[in-house]
């Protein structure tokens, strides 16, 4: 990694910002004098109560929040944050009433919407009169298929300010990937659309949708949008149109209070190894870990428009709502980014006026392989930051980010995962930007790395650990009634310490650099080596759109295997296998250079986006995958199956 920053925030910047602001805060308060983040993040993670506590206030959480911030503190998992706290989530977002605008949805076929505060207020209160009149009590299931439009986040607003508990999923879901995860959790009511849009096609939902009401049960009640004018819709005796269910003479909201800990969403593992886990997320420990990072990493307050291009089984969207709380516009966008054209978001930047831009590092690659260059066609005045996660962020992305879209912003690369609803590591506006670097740990988060035996490093690739309980751990898995489960996810390998699954190193920056997932490490002749490390030099190759290594158990050692995905008409000759080995092997190791290249016309993804190293490995081995309807294109397995040259 380079020491030179590629990005420094002015004196301005650090000065108005939020971060800055609390920094001061605490000094005057707690009478110390921390200069800079680092001293900020030593002492929140040392203070760890104190700084929890201070976040209540500092962000003025509607709520009781009770004298004891941290009950068996020293238990993970069993610590309790806040245990004598009432709050409701959907209060705290819905604080703002007034004629700004809260929502703006723009869909890929051209729509656009958009809400006020005080009408998103209204929304709400007739969804929730519905909800009650239909029996929904706190503790209930609602549960969506849904796109990324208004009425989703209307319908996880009405649930939880009546205590009910909310899932999500997106309408590409297959049957069976639906019926995995939300006939575990037995939803009472189940709210979803007429149909969707994607890449061009208008596609109706109605057979998808009887399928997986007749199979759970527990479904008293389906509520159908009417999202894209389909001509035939799911029909039937417990089918009601949303604007049916809705009470539109409702105008005021009961909202419920809960404790701290108590549920508020259930989302989902990938489910690639199985049937999902279902991961039970609590009321007080999300809404403060977003407010924290929204309103101290992020820097939002009300002038901000937030973007980030996501679907509804995705983290990020419940991480893109929560913007609310800070006062935010958020625009929503559902469909192929890449229609009508590749530079379409950037069109939407511009017309809405986004100031922090958020996006998966796919989407990054895929801009920059089709030669879009927003800086050069786009004015994009009001963005000032860029937030990219989903997999690793490659150096080169941040150099084509810089080059190609703006030169003077924070792109804040940002990592966790929807089992903690955010981030360990994540922007900072007050800190420089290093190339292939997250700028910092989440302030409260005692993060470190750790080496096999459980020791800590710095420079070195290890383990992504968390060594202190937080509050926006899970409440656990839902169905795990003796935490078996939950405790192996994520505290079996080390003593009373998260284990977090990614592979990582801590810089000299104090930043953090992720080079893959540890369950996909590839371990050639006893070196581990992050897929990440190899994808980043791959991907430098022009003719190469996308790649994916696994490890192959082959003559009592392990072997790297590539697979890549070529240009349209390219095919892999020995020339070009050559050209990829030789790019690893300059600005890599000769370790990380494959012992097979090979190539495929696609690649598997979940749906969310993310490659799944370890389904490829199983159909190499001859093992079986698990779940294929975790996947956006099972088919693609195929082109790994049987292949003659790993025999």
């Amino acid at each position: 990694m380079t020491s030179e920053a590629l990005w420094q925030p002015s004196a301005d910047t650090i000065a108005n910002a939020r971060m800055t602001d609390f920094l001061q805060q605490v000094n005057t308060e707690k009478g110390l004098a921390l200069a800079n983040y680092h001293d900020l993040y030593q002492w929140s993670v040392d203070n760890d109560e104190s700084f929890w506590s201070m976040i209540w206030d500092y962000f003025d959480v509607i709520g009781k929040k009770g004298s004891t911030v941290v009950a068996d503190k020293e238990k993970m998992p069993g610590a309790k944050w806040f245990p004598e706290a009432k709050l409701n989530f959907a209060e705290n977002l819905l604080r703002h009433k007034d004629n700004k605008i809260a929502l703006i949805f723009r869909g890929e076929n051209g729509a656009r919407q958009q809400l006020t505060y005080a009408e998103l207020y209204k929304r709400v209160a007739g969804l929730a009169a519905g909800l009650r009149k239909q029996g929904v009590t706190a503790g209930d299931r609602v549960a969506a298929m849904m796109p990324n439009c208004i009425e989703t986040i209307i319908g996880m607003l009405a649930t939880t300010s009546i205590g009910a508990i909310w899932s999500s999923c997106s309408p590409d879901f297959g049957v069976q990937g639906v019926l995995d995860r939300f006939g575990q959790i037995e939803p009472k009511v189940l709210i979803t659309v007429d149909g969707y849009f994607y890449n061009g096609k208008n596609l109706n939902i109605k057979d998808k949708t009887a399928d997986i009401v007749k199979k759970i049960p527990s479904i008293e009640r389906t509520v159908i949008v009417n999202f894209s004018d389909q001509q035939e819709t799911f029909t039937g005796d417990n089918v009601v149109s949303w604007d049916d269910f809705s009470d539109s003479s409702a105008t005021q909201i009961e909202f419920v209070e809960r404790d701290f800990n108590d549920p508020l969403y259930i989302m989902f593992s990938s489910g690639t190894t199985g049937v999902p886990k279902c991961i039970v997320h609590g009321t007080g420990g999300t809404l403060l870990q977003h407010l924290k990072e929204h309103g101290l990493h992020t820097d939002l307050d009300t002038e901000d428009n937030l973007f980030y291009f996501t679907t509804c089984g995705w983290m990020m969207w419940n991480w893109l709502v929560s913007g609310l709380a800070v006062g935010a516009t958020l625009t929503l966008f559902d469909g192929s980014p890449f229609a009508p054209e590749p530079e379409f978001l950037w069109d939407v930047a511009d017309e809405e006026g986004i100031t922090v831009f958020g996006t998966s590092a796919k989407y990054l690659a895929a801009l920059e392989k089709a030669g879009v260059k927003p800086r050069e066609s786009h004015q994009l005045e009001k963005l000032r930051s860029i937030l990219t996660t989903g997999s690793v962020l490659p150096p080169e992305s941040f150099d084509y980010v810089y080059r190609d879209i703006k030169k003077d912003l924070c792109l804040s690369s940002i990592s966790g995962g929807t089992d903690i609803i955010s981030c360990f590591a994540l922007g900072c506006p007050i800190l420089p930007v290093y190339r292939g670097e997250l700028q910092c740990r989440g302030l409260g988060l005692a993060v470190n790395i750790y080496d096999d035996s459980g020791k800590p490093i710095r420079g070195e690739k290890g383990e992504l650990v968390c060594e202190k309980s937080f509050p926006c751990m899970p409440v656990g898995f839902w169905g795990d009634d003796n935490g078996e489960r939950y405790f192996n996810a994520y505290f079996a390998r080390f003593d009373n310490t998260w284990a977090h699954g990614d592979f990582a190193e801590l810089t000299d920056h104090n930043g953090v650099v992720i080079h893959g997932r540890s369950d996909a490490v590839l371990n050639p002749g006893g070196v581990r080596i992050g897929t990440a490390e190899i994808y980043r030099q791959v991907e430098k190759v022009d003719q190469v759109l996308e790649s994916i290594a696994i490890g192959q158990q082959y003559d009592g050692d392990e072997r790297v295997v590539l697979f890549v995905k070529l240009r349209e008409g390219i095919e892999l000759t020995d020339e070009l296998k050559q050209t990829i080995a030789k790019t690893i092997r300059a600005n890599a190791t000769p370790r990380h250079v494959p012992a097979v290249i090979l190539q495929v016309d696609d690649i598997p993804r979940t749906i969310s986006g993310k490659i799944v190293e370890l389904a490829v490995r199983n159909v190499v081995h001859g093992e079986p995958v698990k779940n294929t309807d975790a996947l956006a294109n099972p088919e693609a397995l195929e082109y790994f199956r049987d292949r003659e040259e790993l025999r």
